[in-house]
């Protein structure tokens, strides 16, 4: 038996918390009607000044359940969704589900190509959609897929007054749709379809480049959801007193099971806010004593930067996670300063392990690596085993750097019609998740970085987060990005992308001196390019191949 087999990590769960879970519910949908029942009056959804019940949520999507059973939907059908941070969004997944569909998540920022792209491998038959996107996006490559079923709505929806993040807004009603309301209220009294879903059906398509190659349909089943939202109510000691700040997007697998599937866990209340602002998700805190949150560092950093922060009574919000990207630790220390001492807890996972693989435990605080200097991710949560391998897959010993193989209930059986795909990907449960990084004798796991972003400079393995990693505790630097580029004398040299605080100056010269200073030489970049913001993905990720295809003007 190997190191990681035997699972040093457990020696670090809070008191109390078990090895491994083994949760009641068979579906995703049964868990929600298990907190629909219990507390049926509590809300489920507060909408800026809206709140929704359980129950009344109940009903909204049994009737949008029927009238998509009387538009022709089918058991096993795909149905599309995209919409921004609505109530629109948790009331669409159930009825999908209620009506023998699987949920295919779109992010509302995609284009013409993207959106067709994932209509075309999903094969889905239906699509519920924004207004405004409708008539600027989806309207345009819907003629030209197999969606015959398409339902708009509006984000001013369920709101009796306006706020001022949707001052813009305007009712769009295309007259060649379907309107979810109206379609809601015509079917408010038909029977539900008796369809309940098994453990093994697929909940949601999540699609994620992975490792390499284009978008593919992570299928995230019953199991694997109700899995890792159990995760989230145990390990954050959460339960129906709590309220969620819906901040990840939720078409993003983070925002389906830490926001969605973890209100219907639990019975506790989501904060939803359209599109994430900082002004208006602190007041919101406020207002409905928000208590757990998990998000992209970016989002902490909006919020730490919020001139409205110092106005806010933001006490309530202390069972906080950071996920997405890693946190350099300076930024971990300047939020528990801004935020009244509450610790970020490093949350670590991926699309195929549907959100958490790793996490902090709750009662303790993450460890530095003194040798890459990369804050710890956490260790593996319940019933969850992770290897570090080499090249050929065999396990490296404690301490070294290899690439992740994790395996649990949350690994996701493989990809939408690619098995091929998947048997790269998945073998014998175990996923390869392409970050790179170690576990110390304790069992706490480091991710150095992805595989695929390791910069070969001289022959010397030079990893991207260490220098970003140094490049954050200059006072100067709000953001930095690191990417290897071609060099004629070195092959690859390193190059650093800076955004600076407000007000803050620096420039090349004294950057590259700083990084000079405290690291080995053939790692400090040799040339700096300063940009107001680093590209990034929804859940803010840095896009480094967008940074290495800008042209790189002599590094020396």
């Amino acid at each position: 038996m190997t190191t990681y087999a035997e699972r040093p990590w457990l020696s670090l769960y809070d008191e109390g918390l078990p090895a491994d879970i083994h949760p009641d519910d068979v579906s995703a949908l049964e868990m929600f009607r298990r907190s629909a029942a219990r507390h049926p009056d509590a809300p489920a959804v507060l909408y800026f000044d809206r709140e929704i019940s359980f129950a009344e949520v109940d009903r909204l999507s049994d009737a949008l359940a029927a009238g998509l059973r009387a538009q022709g939907l089918q058991t096993g059908d795909r149905v599309a969704i995209c919409l921004q941070n609505v109530p629109q969004y948790l009331i669409s997944v159930l009825a999908i589900w209620k009506a023998g569909g699987i949920g295919v998540s779109i992010n509302p920022m995609n284009r013409e190509k993207e959106v067709r792209t994932i209509l075309d491998d999903s094969g889905a038959r239906a699509i519920v959609v924004l207004e405004s996107l409708w008539h600027d996006v989806v309207a345009k490559v819907v003629p030209e897929t197999a969606v015959s079923i398409v339902i708009t709505t509006n984000e001013l929806d369920f709101l009796e007054t306006v706020p001022s993040l949707l001052e813009s807004s305007r009712v769009r009603r295309p007259g060649d749709t379907l309107d979810l309301l109206e379609l809601v209220d015509v079917y408010r009294n038909a029977p539900v379809p008796a369809h309940e879903p098994t453990a093994d059906d697929v909940a949601f398509l999540t699609y994620t480049s992975g490792t390499t190659g284009p978008p593919k349909g992570a299928m995230n089943t019953h199991r694997n959801v109700v899995f890792n939202a159990s995760v989230y109510a145990r390990w954050a000691d959460l339960d129906h007193d709590d309220v969620i700040l819906g901040v990840a997007p939720l078409f993003h697998i983070t925002g389906l099971v830490a926001h969605l599937a973890l209100g219907m866990r639990t019975g506790a209340p989501i904060i939803l806010a359209y599109r994430f602002d900082a002004d208006t998700l602190l007041e919101l805190i406020e207002r409905h004593r928000a208590t757990f949150c998990i998000g992209a560092i970016p989002v902490y950093m909006a919020l730490m930067a919020s001139p409205s922060l110092a106005d806010r009574d933001v006490t309530s919000f202390r069972k906080l996670s950071s996920g997405g990207a890693p946190i350099a630790p300076p930024l971990v220390e300047e939020f528990a300063a801004k935020f009244h001492g509450t610790y970020l807890h490093n949350n670590y996972g991926m699309t195929e392990t549907t959100s958490p693989s790793h996490w902090v435990p709750a009662g303790r605080t993450a460890p530095v690596d003194p040798v890459s200097g990369a804050l710890s991710v956490g260790i593996p949560v319940f019933n969850t085993v992770v290897r570090v391998v080499d090249e050929q897959g065999i396990d490296v010993p404690v301490g070294e750097i290899g690439e992740f193989v994790t395996k649990g209930p949350q690994v996701v059986p493989g990809y939408w019609q690619k098995p091929e795909e998947t048997a790269n990907a998945i073998r014998d449960g175990w996923i390869r998740t392409g970050d790179v990084g170690l576990m110390d004798a304790d069992g706490w796991f480091y991710v150095v970085d992805r595989k695929k972003d390791q910069i070969n400079a001289s022959g010397y393995k030079v990893w991207p987060r260490e220098v970003e990693d140094v490049l954050y505790t200059h006072a100067a630097v709000r953001e930095a990005a690191v990417v290897g580029v071609p060099d004629p004398y070195r092959g690859e040299t390193v190059k650093a992308f800076v955004a600076l605080r407000d007000g803050a100056k620096a420039d090349e010269k004294t950057l590259i001196a700083f990084c000079k200073e405290r690291m080995a030489a053939y790692k400090y970049p040799r040339s700096i390019e300063f940009v107001d913001e680093l590209p990034k993905t929804a859940t803010g990720k840095v896009l480094r191949r967008q940074l290495r295809d800008v042209p790189n003007e002599a590094a020396s």
